[in-house]
């Protein structure tokens, strides 16, 4: 079938809950159709986890209810507009981890599964491609499952979707989101330095994609057998493949191959990882897994916050009014990284926003707890790097004190007595 083909109410019914591929697996050919069509079918709903195509905006949401487990990437601009004093993004409180599981038992409503694939191979299954994370889960319970089939996704080694459980393919061939890489300042770079500090040879990685994290990879091309375990990857593991230093050598597990769930980047990326037995694209019952975390030793885990309290509770949701991240696996990777065998996990953010006006290191946080303070390892800034494991409150709040930006330590000062005079 051709995308001008497509006939949304031939298969979709008033009412329904559609899940859709996020990132760049997201299906653009079909959620372009179901922004046309989905206003005359009625009362539609569709969650993503994340989106970056741009095709979600205030003015196509009036053909469906969209819901997400955050506002990452082109869904923060939703966050921000209103119709008739109702937002027009719903925000699910999830850990990425636990959307399969979820959709699975019925929690999260999957009528309709909407996801983009590779062509299939000689066997006749498709690659999921860029984007494995709660994808099989939503085509196991949908009762329609929609996929576009695009000539230009890879196929890539990992979870696949056989023919047969798809009752509508639409054939394109369109280039996939794409993701540019972030412009590195001196800060990003800063931060990047103490964090390199933890990562040795064969340390294996968890990352998200940003200037931070690419700054850092930018930082390791001295290592050795680094591997990777992660929720998803940018355009730097290309840089760590190509310098012979991404061997994945001395994971315990899953030797000689990078784990991932998601693909966030540009062709570069997405070339790569075409047919290459070094990559493996795997749903999160696997790179989120306690139980497979487990497994691995010097594992260290990167992670963003908007904002950290000092007591090293840390908020990457919301910042007063403004929902701006999400919880995403944050959760799953700061507890694995703080118990591996030499590792660590690394919570990463500028000491400052809006021009330096505001501190990220808080008396008390603005917004929601995302990762509690039992959990959290090391607290890095541009000034330094603040290790909380073990530490008293006081003790805390002293270190993470002395990674804010110094316009701002006599203020956190007074805060910081109060904790140490009290005890807690």
């Amino acid at each position: 079938m051709t995308p001008e083909q497509l006939d949304l109410s031939r298969y979709l019914r008033r009412g329904d809950r559609i899940v859709l591929g996020q990132a760049c697996g997201e299906p653009t050919t079909l959620v372009e159709a179901l922004i046309e069509q989905g206003a005359a079918i009625g009362e539609l709903g569709a969650f993503i986890a994340t989106s970056f195509s741009g095709l979600f905006t205030p003015e196509t949401a009036g053909a469906f209810r969209l819901s997400s487990m955050g506002a990452i990437g082109a869904l923060r601009t939703m966050t921000k507009a209103d119709r008739d004093g109702r937002g027009l993004l719903d925000i699910i409180p999830i850990h990425v981890s636990q959307i399969a599981p979820l959709i699975a038992r019925g929690a999260m409503p999957c009528d309709v599964a909407m996801i983009q694939v590779s062509p299939a191979d000689a066997q006749g299954n498709h690659s999921c491609g860029l984007i494995s994370d709660y994808v099989r889960a939503a085509v196991d319970k949908a009762r329609v499952v929609i996929a576009e089939v695009n000539e230009q996704v890879p196929y890539v080694p990992g979870e696949l979707i056989p023919a047969s459980a798809i009752d509508v393919a639409v054939q394109v061939s369109r280039m996939p989101v794409e993701v540019a890489p972030a412009s590195i300042g001196p800060t990003d770079e800063a931060i990047a330095r103490f964090c390199a500090e933890y990562i040795g040879d064969g340390s294996v990685i968890q990352t998200g994609v940003g200037a931070v994290p690419d700054a850092i990879l930018r930082l390791l091309l001295d290592r050795r057998d680094l591997g990777v375990h992660s929720g998803m990857l940018g355009d730097g593991l290309v840089d760590l493949a190509e310098a012979g230093v991404l061997t994945n050598a001395r994971k315990e597990i899953d030797r000689g191959v990078s784990i991932n769930g998601a693909l966030i980047g540009t062709r570069r990326l997405y070339d790569w990882a075409a047919n290459n037995p070094a990559i493996r694209m795997t749903p999160t019952c696997y790179t989120h897994d306690a139980g497979v975390l487990g497994q691995l030793s010097r594992l260290v885990t990167i992670n963003s916050a908007l904002e950290v309290d000092l007591t090293g509770q840390v908020n990457a949701e919301q910042s007063g009014a403004s929902y701006l991240g999400g919880t995403g696996g944050q959760v799953d990777f700061v507890r694995a990284g703080a118990r591996s065998p030499g590792g660590a996990s690394l919570m990463v953010l500028s000491a400052t926003a809006k021009g330096g006006t505001i501190s990220k290191i808080v008396p008390q946080l603005s917004g929601p707890v995302t990762s509690a303070r039992t959990e959290v390892d090391v607290v890095v800034t541009e000034y330094g790097a603040a290790e909380l494991k073990g530490q008293t409150l006081a003790e805390r709040a002293r270190r993470l004190v002395a990674i804010a930006h110094p316009d701002f330590r006599a203020e956190l000062d007074r805060t910081a007595f109060e904790i140490a005079k009290r005890g807690f």
